[in-house]
Parts: structure tokens; sequence; C-alpha cells
């Protein structure tokens, strides 16, 4: 029988258990996927915890993106077949050999790209096009910073900007960090923390402010980004793993710049249309070979608490990935 990875109650990584987990037959509009390997997220790790935004039913098993091999089609889905690579998303159910999926928003993975590579790209990649194309009207021959350049998202971003024609600086905390944003095609890169910071990225754009802050990061790096913004400058929000800021509106005003929220489920939700066209172009892109995720630690599935903890540390440069088999 397949195994899962299951949380009888919320908890830190340790308190889930590894245990026999049988989908069944999928049911009409599904499929029955053999999950291959499964991406590991700061926001996965908040939600097993039970402590972020929404709290999913008990028992839980964590995940929001794999991939993995079409093992069994329920009724009434025509556009797959058992053996098609397929991406793999969901609130929760990932972290499992095997799980049934609606097979309405489901998409078959680009032979170019390998299946921890697939189990990865989705969320990330569509974020960052969804952010800089979309909410943040990118323009070719902008400037864009983005923060927080070695993780998932900050990453992908570095790889849409420069696809949009951005001139890209990445700032990051480490040398390892910085060496993996500069592969990823930055122009430029500015040190974390550093006390210079703003210099650095006034420096890094020939002492010119930036048109565009991707910023997945929050906290105390939200004010002084925002404040490197010129005229008409847009503030991308994705996320607050340094946690929820506040920002004084008088900065919006006197900088004529925006702040602006990237929530790709809402547009999803509100825009469907839309939504899905900019995912196939993504798609498009990644068999085209133009977007390619950075993996940094791989972890068999016994080792989830460990894959776990990493992914939550943010420490690594790229993403984290359990391997199911």
């Amino acid at each position: 029988m397949p195994l899962a990875v299951i949380g009888h109650q919320f908890g830190p990584p340790e308190s889930y258990t590894l245990e026999p987990f049988d989908p069944g037959p999928p049911q009409e509009g599904e499929v029955r996927v053999a999950i291959k390997a499964a991406g590991v997220s700061y926001v996965d790790v908040l939600t097993a915890m039970g402590k972020y935004q929404f709290k999913p039913p008990l028992p839980f098993i964590p995940g929001s993106e794999a991939a993995g091999v079409v093992e069994a089609v329920g009724p009434g889905v025509t556009h797959l077949a058992e053996g098609d690579r397929v991406f793999c998303g969901g609130l929760g159910g990932l972290f499992a050999q095997a799980n049934n999926f609606r097979a309405a928003n489901m998409a078959k993975v680009p032979d170019a790209m390998s299946f921890e590579q697939a189990a990865v790209f989705p969320v990330n990649y569509q974020t960052a096009y969804y952010a800089l194309a979309d909410r943040g009207r990118a323009q070719p021959g902008e400037t864009l910073l983005v923060l927080g350049a070695a993780g998932g998202t900050g990453y992908a971003a570095i790889q849409v900007g420069k696809h949009l024609g951005l001139r890209v600086i990445a700032s990051a905390s480490s040398p390892v960090k910085q060496m993996a944003a500069r592969e990823g095609g930055a122009d430029a890169v500015v040190t974390t923390g550093a006390e210079d910071w703003r210099d650095q990225v006034m420096a890094a754009n020939g002492g010119k402010p930036v048109d565009l802050v991707f910023d997945p990061v929050g906290g105390e790096a939200l004010e002084p980004a925002f404040r490197c913004l010129g005229y008409d400058g847009r503030h991308l929000v994705i996320g607050f793993t340094a946690g929820i800021a506040s920002l004084r509106t008088n900065l919006a005003l006197l900088k004529s710049a925006s702040l602006v929220g990237v929530q790709m489920r809402d547009h999803a939700l509100k825009r469907p249309e839309e939504a899905e066209a900019m995912r196939r172009t993504v798609i498009e892109l990644a068999g085209e070979g133009t977007f390619r995720p950075l993996i940094a630690q791989r972890y068999p599935l016994a080792d989830y608490a460990a894959a776990m903890n990493a992914a939550f540390s943010g420490k690594a440069a790229g993403r984290v990935v359990i391997l199911m088999d």
C-alpha cells in the first residue's frame, strides 16, 4: 500500500508520521497519480503547524505541489491518460506516494523537465509571471529588485524578469545564495541585511532608483526596499516569510509609487480565463528551457521531517524536494 505523511493534529514536522494511505480509485473528473516528487515550501510547513491563514481538516497530509505519473483515470476525463507525466497541486495531499486529483486543472509536464523540477515549478513560476507581467506592468528596460532572490519565488522572479527584458538586481544574504542568483540570470547582486544595503542597490542601478520590487519577504525589508523605488514604482507583495510589515502612506504619496498585492489564487478565481492562458504560457516557456527551477536539497520520503525543517529554515539556495521512490 502507498505511504503518506499524515498529521492527526497540527504541530512541528516531527509530530507527523509515515503511514499506509490508499486513496482508492479516482472518482468522476479525477485521476489517480503515482507521485514521484513533491516540493516542500515554507507555507507547506506553516500549514502543517496550523499557523497559516487557513486550517485544513484533520487528519492532514501536507504539501501543495508535486509531479508524477497518471496510473488511473476516472469517468469523464478525456485530456489525460494512464502513463502521462503531470503536475499535481492542491491545498494538502501531496506528501504521499499516490493520491487522487481533480483533472480539470491538471497539465502535462514538458518532456524537457524532470519530476524534481516539475515538482517545484508551477506555483513559483506562475506567481512570478503573474506578479511581474500582470500586477507589476513590467516593461522591457525597467529595473527589478528581487528580495529573497535564492528562494523559490525569488529565483523564479529573476528568470521571469530576464525573459520580460528587465535588468535584475538580486538581494541575497550569503555568497552561496548570491552565486545562485547570478547563475539564475541576475545582472547584479546586493547583500541582504548590510548596513549600506540601499547604497548597494542604487550603485547596482547606476545611481538611479528601481522600477519594481518583488517582495516575498516582508518584515523589516519592506520599507527600505520601498524607498528604493522611483516615480511610478511598484512594490509587489508576494508573501511575509519575515513577518507582516506596515508602511507609512506618506512614502507612497511622496514617491508616486504603489504597494501592490499579488495573490495568484484570487486571480484564478476572479479571472479564470486569464489565469489559464498565463499558466499555458509559463508551461510552454518551461518546455522551451526558458525557465528552470533550482533544486537545493533532495530527501527520501522517510526523511520528510528533515526536508520540512530544511524548507522552513530558509537557509537553502533553491528548493527542497521529497523523492517518493
